[in-house]
């Protein structure tokens, strides 16, 4: 820590993390405003279905991506069999496909129009709905099989990672001691692995809780939709807000759950530092099973839906390579890039500031900034709002008084809300990576840099910039990914006529027309899947 740190480095953070974290304190000031009629209403009538409807949606993905997830991580952690190198990376890839697109797919597929239905009726000769049953997919349980199949690689990367890392004189005692494979797994194993698959559980149900498109285009009513429909439908900012603070009870509640049992994983075991590998063969059969389930859960997941997402992209091709594509495709690159500079220019202050500063205070504009990343896009928008109406109607008001005229809408009317909101919601991904980046660089770099007459900025500039360059590069594309496929944030807080690849995809979904709009939903999933690229890359690297 470097004592002549100038207040005004102090100063700067304090200013950036304040205006991080307004939307959240213009969001509980606002929820806190006495009742109105819009909010009692809903609280007579539909808030309970809603708040019923949330509950339900996050505790089936969660079951649902625990009984993906599981089976698979245990099988590529702990077992010997054909193409295991191959899936073990693969499994990660539906985290870069869109929920409500792999929902518009299998809508699709399924659909009393669909071709499987259509199949049933000529093979079984069926003439109406009245003739057999079949499950509709525009339900609640619809849903959560959607979202499962999408997030279950968060519980799957981290239990993978747990499997590995448990002690290899554990599971050889357990073999000594003649317990089979299955007993292995579920006397040691699993019961090791709890506190990982109680972090991956709370991430899917946080994931649950900030969904919109999915539930939206299923029709089924939840916290999200209300929110979503309470601000454009009623105009009510005041009930919105309201809304929004039991979703961020809901999410403080599971980050907590989250990071006690974190804590806990402590208790549980000591991960052994490179342990030679001791997998359990697979027979010829059991082989055949394995690869049956991790590839039936990586094709209903992934290739299914990208590979109907491709016949349609090349389908109409024709009509969707046009100008208004390239205008698209240019607003998401701005964007996602204005973004991405601002985040890691905020997290770098963040975090010199930190690194350098003698001063305990100074760590606290860092963990402030990080709080925006648990606000759902609905949430983050509707707090975003509040404050940038307050300052349109305050900068039209000192206008009126001066003479002059008002500048109208000029934060909530432009880019400005929607690329203030992204960079409060992923400014945590950028702290998060320069911070590890940071940790890999001596502090005796930064005392010998004082002793030869260097100042912070000097200190900065000539030492960690090059040394922080490839963390800052990560935190980059992260941030460049996620502000790409956001979507709630987006739809509330685009200018009238502005749209990117997210909302156009997403519009042609709501109009049961993917087709059209396959391009710019390949290209979201495409760029998804860089940074899970570069994050397999990293997992193996740490082998």
């Amino acid at each position: 820590m470097i004592l002549g740190l100038s207040r005004s480095w102090s100063v700067a953070g304090f200013c950036a993390s304040a205006l991080l974290v307004m939307p959240l304190l213009a969001l509980l000031l606002e929820a806190l405003t006495p009742d109105d009629a819009v909010f009692g209403h809903l609280m007579a009538t539909v808030l309970p279905s809603y708040i019923r409807n949330s509950v339900l949606l996050i505790f089936w993905v969660s079951i649902g991506a625990l009984l993906l997830a599981l089976p698979c991580a245990w099988l590529m952690a702990r077992c010997e069999f054909a193409l295991r190198r191959y899936l073990q990376w693969a499994l990660l890839l539906p985290l870069a496909m869109p929920g409500y697109i792999v929902a518009y797919v299998y809508t699709d597929l399924l659909d009393y129009a669909g071709p499987v239905q259509r199949a049933l009726r000529a093979v079984f000769g069926w003439n109406s709905p009245q003739d057999y049953v079949f499950p509709d997919i525009r339900t609640l349980g619809g849903a959560a099989c959607m979202l499962a199949l999408v997030l279950f690689p968060y519980i799957y990367l981290l239990a993978r990672t747990a499997f590995v890392e448990q002690s290899l004189h554990l599971a050889q005692a357990s073999r000594i001691m003649g317990c089979s494979p299955w007993q292995s797994f579920w006397r040691l194993s699993l019961p090791m692995a709890r506190p990982a698959l109680a972090v991956g559980v709370a991430l899917v149900a946080m994931e649950t809780a900030a969904d919109f498109a999915t539930v939206s285009y299923f029709a089924v009513p939840t916290l999200t939709t209300a929110v979503y429909d309470t601000w454009l439908g009623y105009g009510n900012l005041t009930a919105a807000a309201k809304l929004s603070a039991i979703i961020l009870l809901v999410v403080f509640l599971l980050i907590g759950i989250e990071r006690f049992e974190r804590r806990k994983q402590q208790l549980f075991q000591k991960p052994t530092a490179h342990q030679p590998q001791d997998l359990y063969r697979l027979s010829p059969m059991q082989t055949l099973l394995a690869l049956g389930f991790c590839g039936a859960v990586l094709c209903f997941a992934f290739v299914l839906p990208f590979g109907i997402l491709l016949s349609y992209a090349v389908k109409y091709f024709a009509q969707s390579w046009d100008a208004r594509f390239w205008q698209l495709s240019v607003n998401s690159l701005s964007l996602a890039l204005l973004t991405s500079a601002i985040c890691l220019g905020l997290a770098l202050l963040f975090m010199f500031v930190r690194r350098i500063s003698p001063r305990a205070s100074d760590a606290l504009p860092s963990r402030l900034a990080s709080l925006g990343y648990a606000l759902p896009g609905t949430v983050l928008a509707i707090g975003v709002l509040i404050p940038l109406t307050w300052l349109d109607f305050g900068l039209n008001h000192l206008a009126d008084w001066l003479g002059f005229k008002g500048p109208g809408l000029f934060f909530t009317g432009s880019v400005v809300a929607l690329i203030f909101a992204f960079c409060v919601r992923f400014v945590a991904i950028a702290i998060g990576s320069v911070e590890s980046s940071y940790k890999r660089i001596s502090p005796s770099l930064d005392r010998v840099s004082v002793t030869l007459g260097q100042r912070p900025r000097q200190l900065l500039t000539r030492v960690h910039l090059p040394l922080l360059a490839k963390g800052l590069f990560a935190g980059a594309l992260l941030v460049f990914i996620e502000s790409m496929k956001e979507l709630p944030a987006a739809l509330l807080l685009r200018p009238i006529g502005f749209e990117n690849l997210a909302t156009f995809a997403f519009q042609y979904v709501s109009d049961e027309k993917l087709e059209y709009g396959a391009l710019a939903a390949i290209v979201i999933v495409l760029v998804g899947l860089v940074p899970l690229i570069y994050l397999n890359r990293s997992l193996e690297q740490q082998r």
